[in-house]
């Protein structure tokens, strides 16, 4: 298993945005995560990602614990929550370092540098966080441009691209590094619907190559085509998962179906 979470909570404030998420994805596998905003998917996904810490879980990713949980004895007397006597406990800057290694991450709203070219966005990382050197990160990055159909663009800047070239760009970088397991916020929310199509074929194409992928989507039929899982979260909670087919035509629980139900009626007055 590539990717292993248990029990994940996290709340910010007094606010619970995930309250006990668990989920497994295996390697070479496809998983979109949908459900109604606020949710919790995006928080789920900066959690494991390491862009947020949770509050109480563990997450194990290739192989490598991120992190766990531990409990701890009650500073005070009283009445004592339980959540006060256990607290999460992560692992070694190394061996966070590793996981990050093996983590990809494409944001919505692409994160490029403004002030660098297309080429030397897609190198930096290669350079500074792998070691390789200038001639192998620009080969690298070269292959990859082509692969986005962008190869002539590598001398431009991110302002004078499309919002689809730039996502594209930021998918691109985010390869560069050899991720195991690529995670994706919302990849196509900042996009209109045509430049939106150029985004989900790169998708496409990365499925069939059996790149492990963690999709947060509103695109339901894209959802429904490319994932091998689909799971519908809800109020921080995994209400339901399963094949597109079971959780698109078969589903069980009744807020899926109201879910499912007004994306369809909204899909079709649009």
């Amino acid at each position: 298993m590539l990717l292993k979470a248990d029990n994940i909570k996290k709340k910010f404030d007094k606010d619970n945005v995930l309250n006990g998420i668990s989920l497994e994805v295996r390697e070479g596998e496809v998983v979109a995560i949908i459900g109604p905003s606020g949710s919790g998917k995006s928080t789920l996904l900066r959690c494991l990602t390491q862009l947020e810490r949770i509050d109480s879980g563990r997450i194990e990713i290739g192989g490598k614990l991120m992190v766990d949980t531990v409990k701890v004895k009650p500073k005070a007397s009283g009445v004592i929550q339980e959540e006060d006597l256990i607290r999460s406990v992560y692992s070694d800057s190394k061996t966070l370092h590793d996981i990050t290694l093996d983590v990809g991450l494409v944001f919505q709203n692409f994160n490029l540098f403004p002030h660098y070219s297309v080429l030397k966005n897609i190198m930096d990382a290669q350079i500074k966080v792998l070691k390789r050197n200038k001639v192998e990160a620009e080969c690298i990055a070269m292959e990859l441009l082509e692969k986005m159909n962008l190869d002539d663009r590598g001398d431009a800047y991110p302002c004078e691209l499309s919002g689809g070239q730039q996502q594209r760009i930021a998918i691109a970088r985010a390869l560069a590094l050899n991720p195991r397991i690529l995670f994706f916020d919302e990849p196509t929310s900042a996009l209109d619907p045509e430049l939106t199509g150029e985004i989900l074929k790169v998708i496409r194409g990365l499925a069939k190559e059996k790149m492990t992928m963690v999709i947060v989507t509103h695109e339901m039929t894209f959802a429904k085509e490319v994932a091998d899982r689909v799971i519908f979260m809800d109020g921080g909670l995994i209400i339901e998962e399963g094949t597109p087919e079971e959780v698109f035509g078969k589903a069980v629980n009744q807020r899926t179906k109201e879910f499912l139900q007004r994306y369809s009626e909204g899909y079709s007055e649009g």
